[in-house]
């Protein structure tokens, strides 16, 4: 049993231990439910606790309810158990800061022994025995999905409330404005001018038919997934840093970007983008577990060794983990059920750690993640290890030894050799080593320096330091001064490490670091300690058992320095290791395994208070019960859960996906609150709509929108909604309008609304012809390389290489990148399903005078000059259909060309970038 399970059991059973002691007779006599306990609930609880009045939710008038307990969700009395009965640790004032009644009310400790023999001897209460305890649910969200409507379509949903209001919809848009509108929503970048005059041609023959080619054309567009997926990564609060004082950067936790954009442009089916998002590991897309590690957490450098600390960091981290799932699949507050039972919907505090038992294996951390043959790193890993092969092999061929630099370690490829031991000597009299593995020639490639082969390593005594022995070197735990050596001050005596084998062993590579945990998890980090164990040599015993060196560090970089074929190729090699860094499989910030630990439910959220065990359970009121054993191992319990979620039954998973589609669509969702469908969230405004839209999503019809009947395609979804009526009408005002619904709720006009700060950025960079379109890949630096507890420094955020979409700019908490933070891109710390829309002067003064805007400000000015020559009025022109895609009227024409004779075509690109019409969708 380990020491954490001991302290647990040791919590669990004292109290019951102490009851014994002090009660030896307990339950000797018969207590009477209505002559002993009934007074003393009706003179010393009723008060607070009764018909009329329940503080803190709970009820002492009837049984069922008091079994329940209130708020804290722990069960106020367990019948046969007075140990496990909350009722008695506050009657008791075990409790410091829930003692009830008060001291000077406390009830007498006769009458509390009354109480716990009464629970000792099955809390008889006559005449509600068989009361049920549960309440009924009655909420819209938890209802089941109905299968018949009164319309077939978008529109005449909306129409119907319209009628009732006195509205009808607007006049069509303009088609400028509806290919501005809808090429913003699909791919998040403006047409060009070019795309929009075509539009505008072919739209004046036949507008269905032009309209729905465009829609095509931007669904399957690849910038669509680019933009799609910004949504997604608001919700699950996706970023590259922990948000913690460190604030470290996650080792390529863009590879969980990549795979959403992927799956977003491949329309992979909703309910497999959940399964694979929480179990991915099952399905060879590893990569897509990091949603399971989105959120915020604090390292365990900075929570330090104290095991409370410890035990608290790590209930921490199970609750990113349950926001995360919560807020974006469920779109329920869960969190709010971590100290008590939900303030305001039917999830109990049992229901919150029934859930965090599912997702006990995931830790937050670095893995190499499980990929299918088919996925597109492991294609290209394959063509990158084929090329490497050839060059180690040309190596090989020469009898050439020869250093790879893998980023987190190195390894030292010599000459293949029979043996049954080898030595390393080292050259620094100090030197630190985190793990050390000697690996076999031939196709298996195995590890022969792990003890469970019978490899013996030893040390020279004269090097040992306390509590850094080298056994540590091959017990696969990665991290700074696992084992470190040092020579005795004016020794001459080097460190050096002996395996000695249990029969004669081919090997050819040596992989050796120094702190490989901090490579694996994070990056741009100053005094990582990459190597801190200098050169070495491998030494081979002779037949006399004298060592003699087969290779060393040191000769192979000379040699390789002196030899041009023998550097061409040691380069080539480095050049293929890499690219495989950033295209191969390699470690990344997607969560990393770790054994289930047993779940107890945490009094008032306290690891340091663990109540009953509980099971892996989905939340109860939605019939949560999982199909699999209560030890399940972690993979199989995320999978329960996932096979939960897209279950057709329920009815919470549909209806939250269908509203987040409608939100960015429309600008506001059908529920206003799109992660909060609880009580304490908005309503739906057309309730209707949005089950026949959830239904539509799960069991798609041939009849509805023209597209293939596939379930759960989101592209699909999108395209009935941005081809609706609602969608394609006029965004301008009108008085009725206003009066009878200001807000527009009621879609009686598109709603217009300010674009998101990417959409500002991005337009601005395909204005100007510098817009690097490249799809995934690792994020573009704006910042510094940092001390692990130093602050990160926005270094460039306008040069040529941040020339890419902004998906792509290093996504950092804690930071502002000095321009479009203004424009409230999220801080990635809480959950944004919807972002806020502020306005400030910052907004004005960095659209105007950042860097970026003034360099490519310049940049837009010489692509007008060039592309309209020298004539000023086809300049000004030119910049007007750049950003505006519309020529400039009459009396904008005189007035911007005043301004740009006067002060120059740039600031006119300036002034441009400054108006509503560029910063708002039309």
């Amino acid at each position: 049993m380990s020491q954490r399970m001991m302290e647990v059991s040791m919590r669990l059973w004292i109290p019951a231990l102490l009851l014994a002691w002090a009660n030896p007779v307990l339950g000797s006599e018969q207590v009477d439910f209505e002559r002993d306990i009934v007074p003393i609930f009706e003179e010393r609880c009723s008060f607070c606790h009764g018909e009329d009045e329940q503080e803190s939710g709970f009820r002492l008038d009837q049984r069922a309810k008091m079994l329940r307990g209130g708020d804290s969700g722990l069960s106020a009395v367990v019948p046969g158990q007075p140990e496990k009965s909350y009722l008695i640790e506050v009657v008791k004032h075990l409790v410091p800061d829930v003692q009830m009644p008060p001291d000077e009310d406390r009830i007498p400790d006769e009458e509390i022994e009354l109480l716990e023999r009464w629970i000792q001897q099955g809390a008889i209460w006559p005449g509600q025995m068989d009361a049920a305890g549960e309440d009924e649910v009655d909420h819209w969200a938890f209802e089941p999905l109905p299968t018949q409507f009164k319309h077939d379509g978008i529109d005449a949903f909306l129409e119907d409330k319209l009628t009732s209001a006195g509205l009808d919809f607007s006049a069509p848009a303009e088609p400028r404005a509806l290919i501005r509108r809808v090429s913003i929503i699909l791919s998040g970048l403006a047409p060009t001018p070019e795309r929009a005059d075509a539009f505008v041609e072919a739209f004046a023959v036949n507008p269905d038919e032009a309209y729905e080619a465009l829609v095509d054309e931007l669904l399957q567009s690849p910038h669509f997934g680019e933009r799609w997926a910004q949504h997604w990564l608001d919700v699950i609060r996706w970023a590259e840093t922990n948000g913690s004082e460190s604030n470290m950067y996650r080792k390529n936790a863009w590879m969980y970007r990549d795979y959403v954009v992927r799956s977003l442009n491949e329309d992979k089916p909703y309910d497999q983008f959940i399964r694979e998002q929480l179990a991915g590991d099952t399905m060879g897309a590893g990569d897509a577990t990091g949603f399971l590690v989105a959120g915020p957490h604090v390292p365990s450098a900075t929570v330090g060794f104290e095991p409370t600390a410890i035990r608290q960091a790590r209930a921490d981290r199970m609750d990113e983990v349950l926001q995360t799932v919560g807020a974006s699949m469920m779109g329920m507050t869960i969190g709010c059920a971590r100290c008590h039972n939900h303030k305001f919907d039917p999830i109990s505090i049992t229901d919150y750690y029934s859930l965090s038992a599912v997702f006990q294996d995931i830790e937050f951390g670095g893995r190499f993640p499980e990929l299918a043959a088919d996925h597109p790193r492991s294609i290209r890993e394959a063509e990158l290890q084929g090329r490497l092969d050839e060059l180690r092999d040309q190596m090989r061929a020469f009898g050439w030894g020869w250093i790879e630099d893998w980023e987190g370690y190195q390894e030292v490829r010599f000459p293949r050799c029979e043996t049954k031991s080898l030595r390393l000597s080292f050259s620094r009299a100090y030197m630190v080593v985190d793990e050390l593995e000697v690996f076999e020639a031939g196709p298996q490639r195995r590890n022969l320096a792990l003890a469970k082969y019978g490899t013996r390593l030893s040390e020279n005594s004269a090097t040992i330091q306390e509590g850094k022995q080298a056994d540590k070197l091959i017990n696969g735990v990665f991290g700074a001064k696992q084992f470190v050596a040092r020579s005795p001050k004016g020794s001459q005596e080097r460190p050096w490490l002996e395996f000695e084998f249990t029969e004669s062993m081919p090997v050819d590579t040596i992989r050796i670091s120094t702190n490989r945990e901090d490579f694996l998890e994070t990056d741009y980090l100053i005094g990582m300690n990459k190597n801190a164990y200098g050169d070495f040599t491998i030494d081979l015993p002779d037949k006399e058992g004298v060592w003699k060196p087969l290779a060393s560090t040191a000769m192979i970089k000379k040699r390789s320095a002196d030899n041009q074929d023998r550097r061409a190729i040691q380069a080539k090699i480095q050049d293929v290791i890499n690219e495989m860094l950033v295209h191969g499989r390699q470690p990344a910030f997607v969560a990393r395994f770790i054994e289930p630990a047993e779940t107890f439910v945490l009094a008032r959220g306290s690891p340091e208070s663990p109540r009953d065990r509980v099971d892996p359970a989905a939340p109860k009121v939605l019939g949560g019960g999982l199909p699999i054993e209560a030890d399940a191992p972690g993979p199989a319990r995320r999978r329960a859960l996932a096979d939960w979620l897209t279950d057709s039954a329920n009815p919470l998973t549909p209806r939250v996906m269908a509203n987040r589609i409608w939100h960015h669509t429309f600008g506001s969702g059908i529920v206003p609150t799109p992660s909060d469908f609880g009580a304490a969230g908005a309503p739906p405004t057309h309730p209707e709509l949005l089950d026949w839209l959830s239904n539509e999503f799960v069991h798609p019809t041939a009849t509805v929108s023209g597209a293939e009947p596939i379930a759960y395609s989101i592209k699909r979804l999108v395209r009935m909604l941005v081809l609706s009526k609602a969608f394609r009408q006029s965004s301008q005002p009108d008085h009725d309008g206003l009066d009878k619904d200001a807000s527009g709720q009621l879609l009686w006009r598109f709603p217009p609304r300010r674009v998101e700060a990417e959409v500002i950025r991005d337009s601005i960079l395909q204005a100007s012809g510098t817009l690097d379109r490249t799809i995934g890949g690792p994020s573009y630096r704006i910042h510094n390389v940092k001390k692990r507890y130093a602050q990160w420094e926005v270094v460039d955020n306008h040069g040529a290489p941040t020339w890419r979409r902004m998906l792509y700019q290093e996504r950092m908490r804690r930071v502002d990148d000095r321009i479009f933070t203004a424009f409230d891109f999220p801080d990635c710390g809480q959950i944004r399903a919807k972002r806020p829309v502020s306005t400030t002067p910052l907004q004005a003064l960095n659209l105007m005078n950042s860097d970026f805007v003034v360099e490519q400000s310049e940049l837009l000015a010489r692509r007008a000059m060039k592309d309209a020559g020298e004539d000023l009025p086809e300049q000004v022109t030119r910049c007007f259909e750049l950003l505006f895609c519309r020529k400039p009227s009459t009396s904008e024409l005189a007035t911007s060309q005043q301004l740009a004779e006067k002060h120059g075509l740039r600031l006119l690109c300036r002034t441009l970038i400054n108006t509503n019409e560029f910063a708002f969708l039309p």
